[in-house]
């Protein structure tokens, strides 16, 4: 298995509504049988009905709306600018998204808030001038072992 993620899928409450929030962060998307496909650099970002993701994962839907707690996943997305993080902040608030964490400097080194899209899922909005980026979007981790 290569190294590498080709997809990320969320599975959500309102398929119009969590299209709009994307597409009011600057995102364009293409629908298809019910499904929204994002473009996200070197992967894909689609967003199907909660429900039918449950189902063709072999799981029943939960009964409880899974946008009330932590869901087990985070998204992240790397800027290039550290005042970019405050920027997309709030365009996810205004976009309909709530911000989770303020943006603030961690222990790290680097400067980061988080925002949970209409449905829950949670995305990390950092700057870490130790991640390349790219000028495609494609991130390069640096090598920790080296001192």
């Amino acid at each position: 298995m290569e190294q590498r993620i080709s997809l990320v899928t969320l599975g959500v409450g309102d398929l119009g509504r969590a299209r709009r929030f994307y597409e009011a962060l600057g995102w364009r998307g293409q629908e298809v049988e019910e499904t929204v496909f994002f473009q996200a650099g070197g992967l894909a970002l689609s967003l199907w009905g909660r429900d039918k993701l449950a189902r063709d994962s072999g799981f029943e839907p939960r009964a409880a709306d899974a946008a009330e707690g932590f869901g087990g996943i985070v998204l992240a997305y790397n800027t290039r600018a550290r005042s970019e993080v405050d920027e997309l902040l709030s365009a996810a608030e205004r976009a309909g998204g709530r911000v989770t964490r303020a943006a603030a400097e961690s222990v790290y080194g680097f400067y980061s808030g988080v925002f949970a899209d209409p449905d829950g899922h949670l995305w990390e909005v950092a700057h870490n001038p130790g991640f390349t980026l790219a000028e495609d979007g494609s991130l390069t981790l640096p090598d920790f072992g080296a001192s």
